[in-house]
């Protein structure tokens, strides 16, 4: 396992890491692999124009002036941006594929972040349904470990109200001052109070999408060493965050329920699947007690050491050309692409930065590549 990097970055490099993240179309694989391949921030910044010449789309590049911005308006809020390379950043979120690079937090400074269960469910949670997780997180809370949701309605609420005395985390579809649903601005204000986080990889001022809420899901899963689901229909975002969890290679857990109820049924289906039946909070207990954090498998070992490349010369369209044949809407290795386009390793990397960059693929997991459906 290779140790962790830290670093404290100055004021200006904290704007270029923002800079970079609020740039068009670079997203967290983008960023890593920008970062990867021009050796730090501020050069993959200066590399950006000549990237978005060759792909032919227009890039919005984050001023200087907007990134100073937002971090003033987080600051107001009580915030602070957070770097994947600041001592503060959660660690469970190196372990995941496209983690953000950069998140806007507010408190959670004194929190656990290492001994973490994630609790999730039904937004029209039954009341048997919000006195188990009461249960569940009470015992947890009283274990040691933070509880991590995503403040929606119903089991999300049940969860984060049940640990505001034991720690609490509640991660955010969109800014933290745009919190959804509306009625829980007050319970955001307890979790703060309390001593808990609130945590969003969006800017101040983003008001959350439908496709914003799958993102957040996987942060839910990625923060936290298993997953609780205690109440869920069969298609929910419940179950995503739960697939998500799998991928991630945490533990997985479910509430069972009457096959009568359609909230039980998503529950159900998981446990069919091999997921831990929970009865009480020692079912939990049990897995990920004795369980090593760094036995994730997604430690990102060129994050730690990034990739000194010598300067080659920009591809060409043989190259560009040799490699969208290559290509199909079924994600593919980026070795199987080595060897199918027999392009050099720097010439595929810059090739592929330039198609992420022009929307034209998308990656799967941060490590399959395919074109993306238009």
């Amino acid at each position: 396992m290779v140790a962790r990097v830290t670093h404290t970055l100055t004021p200006a490099q904290r704007i270029d890491w923002l800079r970079l993240a609020r740039s068009g179309n670079v997203g967290p694989v983008t960023f890593r692999q920008l970062v990867n391949r021009f050796g730090t921030v501020e050069a993959a910044l200066d590399a950006l124009p000549g990237l978005m010449r060759n792909s032919g789309r227009p890039i919005q590049i984050a001023s200087h002036m907007s990134a100073e911005d937002e971090i003033a308006a987080t600051e107001r809020l009580g915030g602070r941006i957070v770097t994947m390379v600041d001592p503060d950043y959660p660690g469970h979120l190196h372990h995941i594929p496209a983690a953000p690079p950069v998140l806007t937090m507010a408190g959670g400074e004194r929190l656990d972040w290492q001994r973490t269960v994630g609790v999730v469910g039904a937004r029209n949670a039954s009341a048997a349904g919000i006195k188990m997780t009461h249960m569940l997180v009470g015992d947890l809370g009283a274990g040691g470990y933070t509880i991590i949701s995503g403040l929606a309605r119903g089991i999300d609420t049940a969860a984060h109200r049940a640990s505001l005395e034991t720690g609490t985390v509640a991660v955010l579809a969109g800014g933290l001052d745009c919190i959804y649903p509306d009625e829980n601005r007050p319970l955001a204000d307890q979790i703060l109070q309390s001593g808990g986080a609130l945590l969003s990889e969006m800017p101040i001022g983003w008001e959350p999408r439908a496709r914003d809420f799958p993102r957040r899901n996987r942060l839910v899963s990625g923060l936290s060493l298993g997953i609780v689901v205690v109440e869920a229909a069969k298609r929910s975002g419940s179950l995503i965050t739960a697939r998500l969890a799998l991928e991630q290679n945490r533990d997985v857990f479910a509430v069972p329920g009457s096959p009568l109820d359609p909230r039980a049924e998503g529950g159900n289906s998981l446990i069919q699947q091999g997921a831990k039946l929970v009865m009480s909070a020692a079912d939990i207990l049990d897995t990920i007690g004795s369980a090593d954090p760094s036995r994730q498998a997604f430690l990102d070992r060129e994050w730690e050491l990034p990739l000194d490349l010598p300067a080659v010369e920009p591809p060409g369209e043989d190259e560009r050309s040799r490699l969208l044949t290559a290509l199909s809407p079924t994600p593919m290795a980026v070795d199987d692409i080595l060897v199918a386009t027999g392009l050099p390793p720097q010439s595929l990397q810059i090739l592929l930065l330039e198609l992420d960059l022009d929307q034209q693929i998308e990656w799967s997991s941060g490590q399959l590549v395919a074109l993306r459906s238009r």
